[in-house]
């Protein structure tokens, strides 16, 4: 197709790839632009380039071709690299919530130093000003490397007039496209509560790390486990945002790796080449973050939130992340967290403090561009668009349900059911009730919990009396489609739109109350209440209905000694 403009997009690492991407939506439908993508080479987190170029079908350039070609544009979402080499305009702009953050190049390589911060962290000093507002980053020679520094709010040309004042005639305030597409994708909140497989009743809670070792993974990477750990898994779910720095930087096999116990505990871990995060952004209903950019447009869509990690060395000391780490409270590792999320801090200035151009970035941005170009713009509008719903959790998937611990309280005639799982509670299975028990598959491979079960769930087709006769201490066994078969053989049978694993739960705590299953009581689990009454099926034992005969006191002969006590 013969366009009559050529535009180059700068890559330097998946971040700033996944941001460029954004802002060349501008284009989309005229075909008298092409775009073709080239790579600096500059960046230390360069690992997953080839991915993203191969996935999204970019007509690539290595970068000494691209430096030996004219184009009528470029637009680059890093300062890194010799962009001054590059022969067409060029647009700069942000690769995140603005500029929040301080970094400088590292003398010897030329290329950012992952390490530097205030105190010379990597041998390197950085001042003040923030990466992509500074001297260090905007001039060569002296003179202003980009034809235009897209600014996405009023103050940050305040902080670029008092560091880079040369810059100051190429500044242009357009707000910010990606605060933008969370606004327009908000309204499918429940379309991506949906995908990421999570119920109407629960909630979802957001981790987000940004990258280096200060970050919450960096510096509090247990903190995803315990979060896992001690909100009951029927209530909440966790997704973790990692930033494709560090995604890179160790490889996804390693991230997986080392939280693969909170992945097989339900963490939520997409890969972050996408748009999941912004998803997810949209679906929970709160964060813990560190001083990433996530946290900020997490802030801005009035989530409350928690920082497990931030640090103040890095961030930039008048920036909106500054005054977001000043605002928010820091998790606290010596308190459980269900009751920090309850008391958790909104930031209503927060999307005031991202743009100042709400709902028109793209707008701003394909004038901009256009201008540069020497076209007159499409004659159709350039909106924010909402973010695809994701594809789903995880493909892989483990056929084995992850075994829990069940803390129930019988109270009246209610039955309240919490769940969590048991492979991560070595540090607060003491924070639990009392009146707990283990529930498991029976295929479970570690032979621990499965001893420990007093609830086993037979595979598809097991017999009830071969698991009983496998694990001693097992007292009720859930076998399909709704059986609930207690040791010594009498049954009860599971009312349909209950889950049978939580009605067996519910049953047990029954029988260790004396109390008559039959009898119905209210089960709640999860945010969610369902009238349950256990009924007998038809080649139930003879008897009055209540396990243990006419007393109503269970036995230790009808549920072993362990259950009994």
């Amino acid at each position: 197709m013969p366009a009559e403009r050529t535009v180059l997009g700068v890559i330097h690492n998946v971040t700033s790839a996944t941001r460029l991407l954004d802002v060349l939506s501008v284009f989309e439908g005229d075909p008298r632009v092409r775009v073709v993508f080239t790579c600096t080479g500059s960046s230390v987190f360069e690992d997953g380039i080839p991915e993203f170029i191969s996935a999204h079908g970019l007509f690539f350039l290595p970068w000494e071709s691209a430096l030996a070609e004219e184009f009528d544009l470029a637009v680059s979402t890093s300062r890194g690299g010799n962009l001054e080499d590059i022969s067409a305009p060029l647009i700069g702009t942000a690769h995140g919530a603005g500029y929040n953050k301080r970094l400088s190049r590292n003398p010897e390589s030329g290329i950012r130093n992952p390490e530097s911060g205030a105190g010379g962290r990597g041998g390197v000093e950085a001042g003040p000003a923030a990466f992509g507002l500074s001297p260090e980053w905007l001039l060569h020679e002296g003179t202003v490397v980009p034809s235009a520094v897209v600014l996405s709010h009023d103050e940050q040309r305040s902080r670029l007039a008092r560091d880079c004042p040369e810059a100051l005639p190429y500044a242009h305030v357009v707000g910010d496209p990606c605060a933008d597409q969370l606004e327009a994708s908000a309204p499918f909140r429940t379309e991506y509560r949906a995908a990421l497989g999570v119920r109407p009743e629960q909630k979802l809670l957001l981790i987000t790390s940004t990258w280096s070792e200060h970050s919450l993974l960096g510096s509090a990477v247990d903190f995803v486990e315990r979060a896992l750990a001690e909100l009951p898994c029927d209530e909440f779910r966790v997704v973790a945002a990692v930033h494709p720095n560090a995604w890179y930087a160790h490889g996804g096999f390693q991230i997986r790796r080392w939280l693969e116990r909170a992945r097989r505990a339900g963490l939520i871990l997409p890969e972050p080449a996408g748009d999941t995060w912004k998803a997810a952004i949209c679906a929970a209903d709160a964060f813990v973050g560190d001083h990433g950019s996530l946290s900020l447009y997490a802030a801005a869509r009035g989530l409350p939130g928690l920082l497990a990690a931030f640090d103040e060395d890095t961030v930039a000391p008048d920036s909106p992340m500054a005054w977001l780490g000043g605002l928010l409270p820091r998790a606290d590792p010596g308190r459980p967290l269900a009751g920090q999320l309850a008391s958790a801090v909104t930031a209503p200035d927060a999307a005031a403090r991202i743009t100042s151009c709400p709902g028109r970035s793209l707008a701003l941005l394909r004038a901009l561009c256009y201008r540069h170009l020497g076209l007159p713009e499409p004659p159709f509008p350039v909106l924010p668009r909402p973010v695809a719903v994701p594809a789903g959790p995880a493909a892989e998937r483990s056929p084995l349900r992850p075994a829990l611990y069940v803390d129930t309280r019988v109270r009246g005639g209610e039955v309240r059911v919490r769940r969590y799982p048991a492979e991560l509670q070595g540090r607060t299975a003491g924070q639990l009730g009392a009146e707990v028990h283990v529930l498991a598959d029976a295929a479970e491979p570690d032979t621990r919990l499965r001893g420990l079960a007093d609830v086993l769930v037979a595979r598809p087709g097991g017999d009830p009396a071969e698991v009983f006769a496998r694990n001693p201490g097992c007292a009720v066994v859930v076998a399909r489609p709704r059986r609930l078969v207690l040791r010594g053989g009498r049954e009860f049978a599971a009312p349909a739109g209950v889950d049978p694993e939580l009605a067996a739960s519910a049953l047990l705590a029954l029988l260790g109350e004396g109390r008559d299953p039959q009898a119905g009581v209210t089960l709640r689990a999860g945010g969610a209440t369902s009238a349950l009454r256990l009924t007998l099926p038809g080649d139930a034992l003879p008897g009055d209905g209540r396990p243990g005969g006419a007393s109503g006191q269970p036995d230790a002969g009808l549920l072993g000694t362990d259950a009994a006590q």
